[in-house]
């Protein structure tokens, strides 16, 4: 695999200088209307849902390497190309394609800091023809590192080297706002609200990285340990998961049946 071209985000006047650059792949996260009316020239569409596998209540499960292996090589995606993808509301499914590639063995992808919002602040070019990329064999090599399930939180639940860290609001931590059978959260996980990462009044661009890097010491994220991310869905925990990697967080997974697994089942533990 070659070195990727830029780090975990990009900022649009860097991207837009390399549109034009043949191992780029730029996919589309956002809404199919928004993408039929415009997008970032060569992009093409993908759907969120063909990244996810529900299995009510569960919500945003991986599906198996075996699906994603026949999605990737059908979209045309390349081994040797470096992936960028981008979505309008904030990241977040932009971030769960990018930990779905990791889960794939796949780390060649940036998230566009801000998304297609930023993309149109800056006035950079779109078009609204659709593209299609021609079919390819995306190999995939499953990475189980990036991954966590509830088997193995309930095994690393008093492990001290583990930290649990909940991007939910605090009304859905504390169990104020059910999204499940049960409220509440994980015994031992921290929150921090996906929300307070990004400028939701600045073209939704990440904080500064000072900021950023404030928000895990505030909250004693320590870089030296193991960090288990999740969410409702492992939606907005996916863009917390590019932000550690981002930050330099070593070891970092995704709990891709989050609270909608966790929190409709009768025998985890909770702490409200």
């Amino acid at each position: 695999m070659q070195q990727p071209l830029f780090a975990v985000f990009v900022e649009a006047d860097r991207l837009a200088c390399q549109l034009n650059n043949p191992q780029l792949q730029i996919i589309d996260m956002s809404a199919p209307e928004l993408y039929s009316e415009s997008h970032l020239p060569g992009a093409i569409h993908l759907e969120y849902a063909e990244i996810i596998t529900q299995q009510p209540p569960t919500l945003g499960l991986l599906p198996d390497f075996e699906q994603l292996q026949t999605l990737f090589s059908k979209i045309g995606l390349r081994n040797d190309a470096h992936i960028i993808t981008y979505d309008a509301e904030g990241s977040g499914k932009a971030a769960r394609l990018l930990w779905t590639l990791a889960a794939c063995g796949f780390d060649n992808v940036s998230i566009l800091n801000g998304g297609r919002s930023a993309w149109q602040a800056g006035g950079y070019p779109m078009e609204s023809e659709r593209n299609l990329w021609p079919a390819s064999h995306f190999k995939v090599i499953p990475n189980p590192e990036v991954i966590a399930d509830k088997a193995y939180i309930l095994s690393h639940l008093d492990e001290p080297k583990i930290t649990l860290l909940d991007a939910r609001s605090p009304a859905e931590y504390c169990g104020d706002d059910l999204r499940a059978a049960r409220g509440g959260h994980i015994p031992g996980a921290i929150n921090m609200d996906w929300s307070l990462t990004f400028n939701s009044q600045h073209d939704l661009h990440l904080k500064p990285t000072t900021a950023l890097k404030a928000l895990m010491a505030e909250r004693q994220i320590n870089r030296e340990n193991e960090i288990i991310v999740h969410c409702q869905s492992h939606h907005r925990s996916a863009l917390m998961y590019a932000i550690l990697k981002f930050l330099g967080y070593p070891k970092v997974r995704g709990y891709h049946g989050s609270w909608s697994e966790w929190g409709n089942c009768s025998d985890t533990p909770i702490e409200v």
